[in-house]
């Protein structure tokens, strides 16, 4: 199924969870906020939140820095 990744277009395995797509993205968990149509996902529901065809996903990596 495809989905929209900070804009682009991603194929992902049907019903695939938000953690698997952190996972397919190579993206760590910890340092991530993820939003799926508008709604913040908490950290604890990245492994039971299923995505949709035509999610739109929106992943804000947090930076370090001083």
């Amino acid at each position: 199924m495809i989905v929209t990744v900070n804009g682009k277009s991603t194929e992902i395995r049907d019903g695939g969870s938000v953690a698997e797509l952190l996972v397919q993205l190579q993206i760590k968990r910890e340092s991530v906020a993820v939003e799926v149509n508008l709604d913040i996902v908490p950290k604890a529901g990245y492994d039971s939140f299923s995505l949709k065809n035509g999610d739109k996903i929106e992943i804000v990596q947090f930076v370090g820095g001083g």
